[in-house]
């Protein structure tokens, strides 16, 4: 009697166990299984964007929208993630988002049903949020050359362009001499950071205003002094004028770049250095 009674409380034990889910096992669910690209809506797209703008690589309003600014936000991440760079919400840059940042769904989804042009920012309390203490003044933005998304909320006839709003084209055609006679010999990435510090510097109000003013400032460029800026551009230095244009910043917002074997200048070493590029170092 006393081994079957001792049997019995095992196998009491042992179904006890098994019927407890493991914390451990269970799993966090997150974006749907579809790979998500530029064009799309929805709930995937409100997902990529809140955890986006939680890490600080967008700044627009939550819309659920798949527009450029969401485009470029998602390069910028996969950049600087050591992802591969496509533009594209795919398995391996989801499982990124999710360890990266946190995703209340409940709450983002009913702020975008109340109708506000909603932003979230992690570090924001909600309370804030809701009385509208934690979105971003618009006026203060800092507006994204060609990336910018039209305002609206999801499904409510939001549409994206990819146009490089306040460029002509004789500028577009500049920062590629720019590019081209700068850094021809530099990687892709390197040619993109070089343009978006033409771009920094446009934005920067201790330099001029215009790519003109920008790149024929006495003694900022190299490619201007020797004569290499007159020099046909190839196409990925126009591409990557137009990246740049469009959002990707792979500099981390420097407006100076310098290649430490050929720099002349004691006084560059004394900027704040922010990453090396190819032979290019990038600093504030």
């Amino acid at each position: 009697m006393r081994l079957i009674r001792s049997i019995s409380i095992v196998m009491f034990i042992l179904v006890i166990c098994v019927s407890i889910p493991s914390t451990h096992d269970k799993e966090v669910h997150a974006f749907s299984n579809q790979v998500v690209q530029h064009g799309a809506t929805g709930d995937d797209v409100i997902e990529l964007q809140a955890r986006l703008q939680y890490l600080g690589f967008y700044n627009s309003d939550i819309d659920g929208v798949f527009g450029w600014g969401t485009y470029w936000a998602l390069r910028n991440f996969q950049y600087e993630f050591g992802m591969e760079i496509d533009g594209l919400l795919g398995e391996e840059t989801k499982q990124k988002l999710v360890k990266a940042s946190k995703y209340d769904a409940q709450y983002i989804k009913k702020q975008i049903r109340s109708g506000k042009d909603f932003t979230y920012y992690g570090g924001v309390p909600k309370e804030t949020q809701s009385k509208g203490g934690g979105q971003q003044n618009k006026a203060q933005q800092k507006p994204q050359q060609g990336g910018q998304e039209n305002q609206g909320g999801a499904g409510g006839g939001a549409t994206a362009v990819n146009v490089p709003s306040g460029y002509s084209q004789n500028d577009i055609q500049l920062m590629a001499n720019a590019v081209y006679g700068e850094a021809r010999g530099e990687p892709y990435v390197g040619q993109v950071a070089v343009a978006a510090v033409i771009l920094n510097r446009v934005e920067n109000t201790s330099f001029p205003n215009s790519v003109s003013g920008v790149i024929f400032e006495p003694r900022a460029f190299t490619a201007v002094a020797d004569g290499q800026i007159w020099l046909t551009p190839n196409e990925k230095a126009k591409e990557a004028v137009l990246d740049a244009l469009n959002g990707w910043d792979p500099s981390g917002n420097a407006i100076y770049y310098f290649n430490p074997n050929t720099a002349t200048s004691d006084w560059i070493w004394s900027r704040p250095q922010i990453k090396k590029i190819g032979k290019h170092i990038f600093a504030k």
